[in-house]
């Protein structure tokens, strides 16, 4: 819990001034040179229909599949100790830490034409959900865990007692504490699969209609359109603003 600022606090804020400049200055540029009359024509035009409706529908189906698999995972991860689960927990959130580059050439070793596994999606736009979900996971799972290990052992204890099996704790007990800050975790996770970049070029190609998802009609758009490049950012950047916005209020009011 945060406690109120003694007095004269002010003289930190005044030391790291030159940093939130730094971090705010190129998103207020941003905004300003793609404006918004500007960006609401650009964005009607046909590649940057494709790109939005692609990123739409790629990233629902990445956040529908990391909360499926995902919220399971986290809950076994939360509710024991060891170096076996500590490894995995460590393998679960190295992806965060991975270069986008080095993520794209490990899923096409993993799952391309001549990986461990050839599921023949490389370059498809089951690879944009592969790629999304490698990377946007972790950001979900690491808040997922974190629920999860606040739920008092008392009311797994409580309910154990009155005849609850493993389905009913989970169901019954752990989601419903951990709601908020699952729900908050999601939204993180979509919003980091919607700024997806590196990973998908490499294992996905940048093809429009097909694999080119709104990151990948930016950098094209650098050569072609630099106006709907600054269009589709502030786009990126409205979907990350309301994702951490959201996150955060969701996990404050929890």
């Amino acid at each position: 819990m945060r406690g109120r600022a003694p007095k004269g606090n002010f003289i930190w804020l005044a030391l790291g001034l030159p940093m939130l400049a730094y971090l705010a200055l190129p998103m207020v540029a941003l905004v300003a040179m793609g404006g918004l009359p500007s960006a609401l024509h650009q964005l009607g035009s046909e590649s940057a229909r494709q790109a939005i409706a692609l990123s739409v529908r790629t990233t629902l189906t990445s956040a529908a599949l990391i909360g499926l698999f995902g919220t399971p995972l986290a809950y076994w991860l939360s509710r024991g100790r060891g170096w076996g689960r500590r490894g995995v927990e460590v393998l679960v959130e190295l992806p965060v830490a991975l270069p986008p580059a080095a993520a794209g050439v490990a899923l096409l070793a993993a799952f391309g034409r001549h990986g461990f596994i050839d599921l023949g999606v490389s370059f498809t736009t089951t690879a944009v959900v592969m790629a999304q979900i490698f990377v946007a996971a972790p950001f979900f799972m690491r808040a997922a865990i974190g629920a999860f290990g606040q739920v008092p052992d008392e009311l797994f204890d409580v309910a154990r007692a009155d005849g609850a099996g493993p389905l009913a704790l989970f169901f019954g007990v752990a989601v419903p504490i951990a709601s908020r800050a699952l729900i908050g975790g999601l939204v993180v996770a979509w919003a980091r699969a919607a700024g997806e970049f590196g990973a998908t070029i490499i294992f996905a190609g940048n093809f429009p209609g097909r694999t080119q998802t709104m990151p990948l009609a930016i950098y094209l758009g650098f050569e072609v359109n630099l106006q709907e490049a600054l269009a589709l950012s502030v786009v990126l950047m409205g979907v990350a603003v309301i994702g951490f916005g959201f996150s955060q209020w969701m996990m404050r009011e929890g």
